[in-house]
């Protein structure tokens, strides 16, 4: 009974021995995001901050002191010509002055008028001495006058040259009288030109001080001051390193607080010199006068270094270190990190000087956990995420 029963059970097949072992599966690749290098429109630019301020201020002072101020004829913010009248000056006491001096001058000229009558009359008087010397001088040859007669004539002639240099001398001090009064008179005319206050060059009034019946002076704060032309410009700081990149006459994009359009600038200088503790350096960009920007507003400008197209890859693609950049190149499906010189940054995008060529494979992410020589499953990347850095 025992023996029929093992052989009964060894008949009966073991499915678990008999089944058909399967293969083993082939290991799958990660599916990872590569892009194409390809050329792009490329700008360099460098983002400096700042505030307006007037290309050139004006300061408009009284040529005249001590005179009150009569009329005012601007406010902050008017537009003026050159030499347009901003006030005037009250001009009564210098009126009065004139008035004074032309009294003086006709006193002079009638003073002048004495001396020269003077000097006719000694010149006259010279004359008949010199006759009557001549003629005694004559009958002294022929013995009918004495020695004495002769000395005394010839004295006379030395008295009444004496007399015609005196009248001279007084003419000239006359003449010079009359021509301290006109020069006198000179100086009054030309305060009362300058009794009216005028700006130098056209402009807008972007301060005054004057006040109607102040005391003018030379010497005190200026009565008004006028931004030359309306120019007004960003100042702004840059690095020492982006410094050296900016240029006279480069184009620039500045935005003002509170506006989001932004106005056309260009570079109107650049600083020689840059600050020995911040290492910031100044770069004075001009903006359109008739923008809405104002002097004193905070700004900031994107100066256009340069533009070009270019072989470019994503940021994300690049992977920066100590030792230089490198991307991760795609080859027959197999990773390779080759090292790259990179330029210009414009956005999420960054321009790639040498080593990839057009066409080339990478990886989008240099994130992405694949090493050199990792075999991996392609996967294109849509424009827009590339673009969008994603």
């Amino acid at each position: 009974m025992i023996a029929g029963s093992v052989a009964a059970q060894e008949a009966v097949p073991k499915p678990a021995e008999t089944a058909a072992q399967p293969s083993p599966a082939s290991p799958k690749l990660p599916a990872i995001v590569i892009t194409q290098i390809a050329e792009k429109q490329m700008t360099d630019r460098v983002v400096a901050t700042g505030s307006i301020r007037p290309v050139d201020e004006i300061y408009v002072q009284p040529l005249v002191d001590g005179l009150s101020i009569r009329t005012i004829n601007v406010d902050v913010g008017s537009e003026v010509k050159a030499d347009s009248v901003l006030a005037s000056l009250n001009d009564d006491d210098l009126i009065l002055q004139r008035s004074q001096q032309e009294a003086n001058r006709a006193k002079a000229e009638a003073g002048l008028a004495q001396y020269k009558a003077q000097m006719l009359e000694a010149k006259a008087n010279l004359d008949d001495a010199r006759r009557q010397r001549d003629r005694t001088q004559r009958l002294s040859q022929s013995g009918t006058s004495t020695i004495s007669q002769l000395e005394q004539a010839n004295a006379q002639v030395e008295v009444a040259e004496a007399r015609l240099n005196a009248a001279n001398q007084a003419v000239a001090v006359g003449q010079s009288d009359i021509a301290v009064v006109d020069a006198q008179i000179k100086d009054i005319d030309l305060k009362l030109a300058r009794t009216g206050v005028k700006t130098p060059v056209n402009g807008i009034v972007s301060a005054k001080n004057a006040k109607i019946g102040a005391i003018a002076s030379g010497a005190g704060e200026p009565l008004f001051t006028v931004i030359k032309d309306g120019a007004i410009e960003l100042v702004a700081d840059l690095s020492e390193n982006d410094i050296q990149k900016v240029k006279v006459g480069q184009r620039a994009n500045v935005t003002i607080a509170g506006s989001r359009k932004p106005i056309e600038g260009k570079v109107r200088l650049v600083s020689p010199t840059v600050d020995a503790t911040t290492r910031l350096g100044l770069v004075h960009i001009i903006v359109d006068d008739h923008s809405s920007a104002r002097a004193g507003m905070y700004g900031s400008a994107e100066i256009i270094i340069a533009e070009t197209k270019t072989l470019a890859l994503p940021l994300s693609a690049v992977t920066t270190s100590r030792s230089g950049s490198t991307a991760r190149k795609v080859e027959d499906n197999v990773v390779k990190q080759v090292k790259v010189e990179t330029g210009i940054q414009d956005g999420s995008f960054v321009q790639i000087v040498s080593g990839l060529n057009p066409g080339d494979k990478v990886v989008a992410k240099a994130g992405a956990f694949v090493r050199d020589g990792d075999r991996i499953a392609p996967v294109t990347a849509e424009p827009s995420a590339i673009e969008n850095g994603g």
